[in-house]
């Protein structure tokens, strides 16, 4: 593609990087990434997207702002307050880079609806804030063949991760088999959560997706990062492919996705 002179403009200083340049540049704006989430990872994350030229930017949400929101989602605003939050970050982006188009999914993730929405789309980013749809994502990527860059945060702590089981790397599950009990584990509403940390990880999560539509550097799968807001500290832990995951290995007993239907 050509690029106009205000693009050249904007990319400059990618343009400039000797791992993206003009191609990586126009790989990303051909790109389309699908954010689960538009709330304290999300936001960071769709924006830095937005920023660095990713062409389709899809996001599942269906709440609205509320001004509990506004001490970490940093792409809505007090005079967005009640506004749908798919429709907050839509204005959002389109103030920042007008070449981004925003498909809003105005919706949550379902069983029903998983597969067409993620199958429409080049990298998964999960920024939810519950285990039952991190799951519902995971299994979802796998069947699709989908990498999935994701993350989570609580109180001054944050995990990263990218999960490419049809690369030969370990899927959620190899970490965390099934969800924990109801209530063993607090959400930001119950527990709270540093503002700043969200943003952290949320562009942690940004670079991954973007170093994953490039296929530049070392991808984050087989590895899971964990940060401590308080100590500054990061660590890795790799992680392999557990033989006895329920979902990717040789032994797997899911095999689609009528595991996440509710018990008649």
């Amino acid at each position: 593609m050509d690029f106009t002179e205000a693009q050249i403009h904007r990319y400059a200083r990618h343009i400039l990087l000797q791992d993206v340049g003009g191609i990586g540049q126009e790989n990303l704006l051909k790109s389309k990434v699908l954010v689960v989430g538009a709330g304290g990872l999300g936001s960071p994350l769709i924006l830095y997207l937005a920023a660095a030229g990713v062409g389709t930017i899809g996001v599942v949400d269906d709440d609205t702002v509320d001004l509990s929101n506004l001490q970490r989602q940093i792409a809505h605003t007090t005079d967005r307050i009640g506004m749908e939050k798919t429709t907050s970050a839509k204005q959002a982006v389109a103030a920042l880079n007008p070449d981004v188009t925003v498909i809003e999914h105005k919706m949550r993730l379902t069983v029903d609806n998983a597969t067409a929405l993620i199958g429409g789309y080049d990298v998964i980013a999960d920024g939810s804030d519950n285990f039952p749809t991190r799951f519902l994502i995971n299994d979802a990527c796998f069947f699709a063949k989908k990498t999935l860059v994701s993350a989570a945060v609580l109180r001054f702590d944050g995990q990263l991760a990218t999960f490419k089981p049809h690369a030969g790397g370990p899927c959620y599950r190899c970490i965390y088999p099934e969800a924990p009990p109801p209530g063993q584990i607090p959400s930001c509403d119950e527990a709270g959560v540093l503002g700043a940390v969200a943003g952290v990880l949320g562009t942690l999560q940004a670079t991954e997706v973007l170093k994953e539509l490039l296929g530049i550097g070392e991808s984050m799968a087989g590895r899971l990062l964990i940060y401590g807001a308080l100590s500054a500290a990061m660590r890795q832990v790799k992680v392999k492919p557990d033989p006895e995951c329920p979902l990717c290995s040789a032994k797997a007993t899911i095999t689609d996705l009528s595991i996440h239907r509710p018990s008649p």
